[in-house]
């Protein structure tokens, strides 16, 4: 399992190490500016989220030591255990803010639902591998999934943690879409979710969720309060301009007008600080970093690793979408941070596993198709 030889090194991914790096670094400098206090050099956040960064690239180099078919043999292990954790988290964790989503270990508060989203990727990927036949999956075959996706999907529902939930759901839609379905499978699915998304809203949302979908198409009717984040994040944005007002003179965030700033809103601080021009070129390292991620899966030599890709590539993709949309606001505010850049421990390390997984994938390129 364990194994190095000439060809992985020669095929090791340094241009996804260095597209993470370049947003892991504007990370950290956006991080330091939304909690920088004057007369201190690093805030407490700062030096966790260095920490965080580089237990995520220990844990990197550590998957890709190993062959990522592996996880093809260990997917139910990994999805008893983070059920666990969900249950366990629901039962026994933390609560905050009427939220129970957090198990304290101590030195880490771990939030089980962040890698429940990897560990769906993997499940899901190990399943359509599986079970491919190349004739397209009928609507039974997809019973399985559906009920892997559910369980998960319920249990963060209930922390409650819509969005986190949601992300599921996309990961699930995206994987399932790749693969092959017949048309009177593809139908059924397109009016079943259309149906749940009435049912959920008729009957399933909290009125705090419906609140913010309601704020979302008019954020102006109420802006000190459920509108006050949406407003705030636009006023951010858009008063950087082209050049934005120079790193830590952002007056949003360093007055306190921006809440979450260093979490779900972090790139309000950004654009404000550097502008439409500053906004672009992060933009632009950003999302090469993802379709690097999709340049990857087209070069897997098999359809396994094909699978894992896209399932993450589609994870970090969805979530980057969510909270840029929501920061601008053109989605209501959900709680989703941005990955590798948004101030968060537990979706950072599961950030950077998915990435030693696309990098796993990448480096085994030259070994026979299964």
């Amino acid at each position: 399992m364990l194994r190095f030889d000439r060809r992985l090194i020669q095929n090791f991914d340094w241009v996804l190490l260095g597209l993470v790096c370049a947003v892991a670094g504007f990370g950290l400098a956006n991080l330091y500016s939304a909690t920088y206090t004057e007369g201190q050099a690093f805030s407490a956040v700062f030096i966790k989220q260095l920490y965080f960064f580089i237990m995520g690239f220990a844990a990197i180099f550590i998957i890709v030591s190993f062959d990522y078919r592996i996880l093809v043999e260990m997917n139910y292990l990994i999805y008893v255990a983070i059920i666990s954790l969900l249950l366990f988290a629901l039962i026994f964790g933390r609560s905050h803010v009427g939220t129970q989503r957090w198990i304290d270990l101590g030195f880490f508060r771990l939030q089980p639902s962040e890698p429940a989203k990897l560990m769906l990727v993997i499940t899901l990927a190990s399943y359509y591998f599986r079970k491919d036949t190349g004739k397209g999956f009928t609507l039974k075959e997809l019973l399985v999934p559906i009920v892997l996706t559910a369980l998960p999907f319920v249990l963060i529902v209930m922390q409650p943690d819509l969005g986190t939930a949601l992300m599921l759901a996309f990961v699930f839609i995206s994987l399932t879409l790749f693969v092959k379905l017949q048309w009177s499978t593809l139908a059924t699915l397109t009016g079943g979710g259309l149906l749940g998304i009435f049912v959920g809203w008729k009957y399933f949302l909290k009125p705090y969720q419906r609140q913010r979908i309601e704020t979302f198409l008019n954020p102006g009717a109420d802006n000190l309060d459920s509108g006050y984040h949406i407003t705030q994040s636009k006023i951010a944005v858009g008063s950087g301009l082209k050049f934005g007002k120079g790193y830590l003179q952002g007056t949003q965030g360093h007055l306190d007008f921006l809440p979450e700033r260093h979490t779900d809103f972090a790139f309000s601080i950004w654009a404000e600080e550097f502008g439409f021009f500053g906004t672009m070129i992060f933009l632009a390292i950003y999302f090469t970093m993802i379709f690097w991620g999709l340049n990857i899966a087209l070069s897997s030599r098999d359809k396994f690793g094909t699978l894992l890709c896209v399932g993450v590539v589609s994870l970090l993709f969805w979530q980057a979408f969510v909270n840029l949309a929501m920061v601008m606001g053109l989605l209501p505010v959900v709680g989703m941070p941005l990955p590798l850049f948004s101030y968060g421990g537990s979706s950072l390390l599961t950030s950077m596993a998915g990435i030693g997984i696309l990098m796993s994938v990448r480096m085994r390129r030259y070994r026979a198709p299964v």
